[in-house]
């Protein structure tokens, strides 16, 4: 829910004691959207890992007339390949953004979007994981149901998407089943979920292991249970607040930028024109929102419920990456002391981490893949233990 996950948290905060097929008709469209084990466990017991800011780079970008280009940029740029898979077991065409390892033993992360935004969000990081691990480490980002360019191939589609986690879940599983239909010969994998993703990654592991799938480990991208289900009260308001839609793709993308829910332009310009459709009402705006955030809001409670008992009983190495400095709950605090997973906390960057700061949560990606793919096979997990 980007800015305004980030805006009811604050606020909430604030209260608180001290204390495959492709698609060749789709290649115009494509350039206008633009295993937890001991070997994985500290040492020793220590303050979360942060990661300092990385000095400003230069913003590359065209300028027209003095004015900064805000144009979008294809998805081509960042992945490999862009295509709609039928999988039939969820009723769905999912749109795939997918750039395969370069060498047969290599690994692929699996990145899900949250609530509101699509697999675009991942792009200049999916750019910096290939080049950071040299093509040893594949990604694979997918629009989830009700979001981006994946749709029912039940025609009319039903007027209201089933969005619980359960539902989501099942789409991911049964994704993964179509695109490594042997598991046996699948790549290792590592979940990435960011918000809602989160949730979503954490709910399809124990389901995808149980199928033989292999796993480096799972990451959560700043979410918290606790502090998100006290914040999500808020959200209705803040959705009052929310413009209704732009006059152009670039104006959207300007506005994310000035506004700061996403602090990276050339991000910006790949992953917000797949967030806005041409409205087919004179009354409304050009172009407005392509998924109603309002409309998942009976579903949001369910989202977060339970993700830390879930994160923490993962049988796989285990990641979470924060935003600034919030704070843990208890379930997760406890996990933290006794070294159940590892934590890293990036200041200077939004709810959007990884469009914010891709480079430097490609680094700790990357290393918490190097690491966790080379434990001996055989070594018990922890939750084996």
């Amino acid at each position: 829910m980007s800015d305004l996950y980030r805006s009811a948290l604050a606020a909430r905060i604030a209260k608180l004691p001290t204390l495959p097929h492709s698609d060749e008709d789709e290649d115009d469209d494509e350039e206008s959207e633009a295993v937890d084990s001991l070997g994985s466990l500290p040492s020793t017991m220590g303050p979360p890992q942060v990661i300092p800011r990385a000095p400003p780079r230069p913003v590359r970008t065209t300028r027209r007339n003095s004015s900064v280009d805000h144009s979008p940029l294809s998805a081509a740029h960042f992945f490999d390949q862009a295509t709609q898979v039928d999988v039939p077991d969820s009723g769905l065409d999912v749109r795939v953004f997918y750039t395969p390892p370069k060498f047969a033993n290599g690994a692929v992360m699996i990145c899900h979007h949250g609530a509101g935004h699509s697999g675009l969000t991942f792009a200049c990081l999916a750019k910096e994981i290939t080049a950071l691990s040299n093509g040893e480490c594949g990604v694979l980002a997918l629009d989830c149901r009700g979001h981006g360019k994946t749709t029912r191939r039940e025609l009319p589609p039903p007027p209201e998407e089933d969005l619980s986690l359960e539902t989501l879940t099942m789409d991911f599983v049964n994704l993964l089943k179509v695109v490594y239909p042997n598991s046996a010969s699948a790549p290792t994998l590592l979940l990435v979920g960011h918000s809602l993703g989160g949730s979503v990654c954490v709910n399809a592991l124990p389901l995808l292991m149980d199928l033989g799938y292999r796993f480096t480990g799972v990451a959560v991208l700043d979410i918290v249970e606790e502090f998100t289900l006290e914040a999500l009260p808020q959200m209705h308001s803040l959705l009052d607040a929310r413009r209704a839609g732009f006059d152009s793709p670039e104006d959207a993308i300007e506005f994310h930028v000035r506004t700061n829910v996403i602090r990276n332009l050339e991000s910006a310009r790949v992953s917000v024109p797949g967030l806005i459709v041409p409205s087919t009402l004179p009354t409304e705006p050009p172009y407005v929102w392509r998924t109603s955030l309002r409309d998942t809001a009976p579903y949001w409670t369910s989202w977060f419920t339970g993700l830390s008992r879930k994160f923490l009983a993962a049988r796989a190495a285990r990641l979470l990456v924060l935003a600034g400095t919030e704070r843990l709950d208890r379930e997760l605090m406890i996990g933290q002391m006794q070294g159940k997973f590892q934590l890293v906390v990036m200041p200077g960057v939004g709810h959007l981490l990884q469009e914010d700061d891709p480079g430097r949560l490609a680094s700790v990606l990357v290393e918490f893949w190097r690491r966790n793919d080379r434990v001996t096979q055989g070594v018990k997990k922890v939750g084996e233990l």
